[in-house]
């Protein structure tokens, strides 16, 4: 009786999630292993809501964004029985092994199911915020970065044309790894991501100055995920306890204090889910197919509790409790090359 290897994406859609299912089942299907999907995340094993996956199903979605088998933010640690329901689930499908395809939520509750019952599980790290401490990169972040550069760039003709302030939201909850990159990337005149304390007076400043050089026209990139002075958050939070971040508009907030204090004409745009949506880069692709093969592998030897990670060029396994102890955070040399160019 062939073996049955389950997967499954958690939390938020992300471009390349297609290639690691297609890679998985592909190889696993050259294993003589049949692969079941537990559908829309951790709920698919709660409720439990399965899908058979062979080569067909597979077929033609490597360059498809966001994910066949659905995704949600469902948290089995927060659900009345739900830890139950997935140990039940697990085993009224026979499931021999799992592959959990998430970011810091999904991968926390699969590090900690294996570490409380030892379910068989591996996992491939997935954000577009690149904030996964176990890995060099995460599949998704290329896109993201690709996507709000190519915006950046297209603000800065507007910009230009009119004389303004253009203030740029794009994603990253706690860590400002997007806005950092695109920032650069794009040109960006000011960068504020979650780990720098922001100050407005020091913003205005630098669009003064700036000015004041003969340069009409600035371009301010701003992470979702920043705190602002005198700003508090709405109080909403999704299932694993983190604000959305969608209420806090932090750009808008931005822009009022940026025209307020410069008298500048500023304008706002947030990018929102744009930068998780459509078809993956390249990079992205051959990232997360490699990804997708390491974790059937690791699946198949037994190697459970364990995460692909990209190491240097290298696809390495590393421990998933050590994955999701921490997150990985713009350090302060980082800043530095984007604040080589603010003003």
């Amino acid at each position: 009786m062939a073996k049955s290897l389950g997967i499954l994406t958690g939390g938020g859609d992300c471009p390349g999630l297609n290639a690691v299912i297609r890679a998985v089942v592909r190889r696993a299907d050259a294993a003589g292993w049949d692969v079941v999907a537990a559908r829309e995340g951790w709920r698919g094993l709660v409720e439990p809501i399965f899908e058979d996956l062979g080569p067909s199903q597979v077929s033609g979605i490597l360059p498809r964004g966001g994910t066949i088998i659905g995704t949600s933010r469902t948290n089995p640690y927060k659900l009345d029985g739900g830890v139950d329901k997935v140990r039940q689930s697990f085993r009224d499908r026979g499931l021999d092994a799992l592959v959990a395809i998430g970011g810091e939520d999904t991968l926390g509750v699969a590090a900690k199911l294996h570490a409380d019952f030892g379910l068989p599980i591996v996992g491939v790290p997935k954000t577009i915020d690149n904030d996964l401490s176990g890995t060099d990169y995460t599949f998704g972040f290329d896109t993201a970065v690709t996507i709000a550069t190519e915006a950046i760039d297209r603000l800065h003709t507007t910009a230009e044309s009119h004389n303004r302030v253009m203030v740029v939201e794009v994603m990253g909850r706690h860590a400002g790894w997007i806005a950092v990159m695109s920032g650069i990337a794009g040109g960006a005149d000011v960068i504020l991501i979650p780990e720098q304390p922001v100050d407005f007076d020091e913003v205005a400043e630098s669009i003064r100055k700036r000015h004041a050089r003969g340069k009409n026209f600035s371009i301010v990139v701003i992470s979702e995920g920043c705190e602002l002075p005198g700003v508090q958050d709405s109080g909403e939070l999704d299932q694993f306890g983190h604000v959305i971040l969608g209420n806090r508009g932090v750009g808008e907030v931005l822009g009022r204090e940026i025209e307020g204090r410069t008298g500048f004409e500023t304008r706002v745009t947030v990018l929102g889910h744009v930068q998780r949506g459509g078809s993956p880069t390249s990079r992205d692709r051959v990232l997360a197919t490699r990804f997708g093969l390491k974790a059937a592998e690791l699946a198949f030897a037994g190697n459970f509790g364990q995460m692909a990670a990209l190491r240097g060029d290298d696809i390495a396994a590393v421990p998933l409790a050590e994955a999701t102890a921490q997150l990985k955070t713009v350090p302060p040399e980082w800043y530095a090359v984007a604040q080589a160019f603010f003003g």
